[in-house]
Formats: C-alpha cells, structure tokens, sequence
C-alpha cells in the first residue's frame, strides 16, 4: 500500500477507480458524470474532487474534463488491479454470480491486505488452470461418499 492510498478514504478510492476506468474506456468525464455514475450529489463529488486534486491525484477544473495525474493514475490501477484480483477470485473459484462478486469486491478491495490479496490471486489462477481437473475430483468424491 503506498503512502497516499493510506491517507485515501475508501471513498476516495471509489473516485479515483471511477475516473481510471471512465479514462480506459476513453470517456471523457465532469463531476455530474461522476454523480451519476456512482450515484451520489454533485456536492459530495466536488469535495471528493477538491481532495483528490489537493493531494496531486487528479486535475480538475469545475468547466473541463477530469484527469488523472501520473501518481493518481498509479494509484487507481492498484485500487482497480485489487478490485479485479478479488472479483475473479469469488467469480472462479467461489463461484458467485458476477453481479454479486463485484459488488463485494468494491467493498473488501478497501481493506484486503496485500498478503491475503497475492494468495487469492495465486489460487484463483490455480484455478483458472485446472478447474477441470477439481470439478472431476469433486465428482469423484461426492461419488464415492454416496457408496
């Protein structure tokens, strides 16, 4: 965790993760979109804004697209990396639906500790790689406890 992301509420990293993934899909961004999009007042994005602008994540001006700077864009690929790493994890290996595995990936990636996160990841590609090969194994035992 750098030292920014410790003094970013988990509110802050919403903004930040919003504005990465808006940038990715190549779309330009205002506070009012943001509102939108994560379904809060405009007031309470222009306070998130002004933060984010003050600690050098973002640029911002009230009249002109929002910006990620070089640290703010470092800092929402590791938020949105997190996000990802979680959701694959309940998605493949716990077999959640995707509505409700992302749901709670955006509340666990504020807290999940970078230890636990590198072994979910190892394990949900672990997974992905021999997923055939457990379901089997799975059948086989269900299979010999029925005799």
């Amino acid at each position: 965790m750098t030292e920014i992301q410790k003094r970013l509420s988990s509110g802050l990293e919403d903004y930040i993760e919003a504005i990465y993934v808006s940038s990715m899909n190549g779309e330009e961004l205002k506070g009012a979109d943001l509102a939108r999009i994560l379904k809060i007042s405009r007031a309470s994005v222009s306070e998130a804004l002004t933060k984010l602008t003050a600690k050098g994540l973002i640029k911002y001006n009230r009249y002109e697209n929002i910006t990620l700077t070089p640290q703010g864009e470092k800092e929402a690929k590791e938020v949105y990396a997190k996000h990802h790493i979680l959701k694959d994890f309940f998605e493949f290996v716990l077999e959640i639906s995707p509505k409700e595995a992302g749901e709670n990936a955006c509340k666990i990636e504020h807290i999940v500790s970078k230890n636990i996160l590198n072994k979910m990841s190892g394990l949900t590609e672990f997974y992905k790689l021999h997923k055939k090969f457990l379901k089997a194994y799975v059948r086989e035992c269900k299979s010999i406890m029925k005799k």
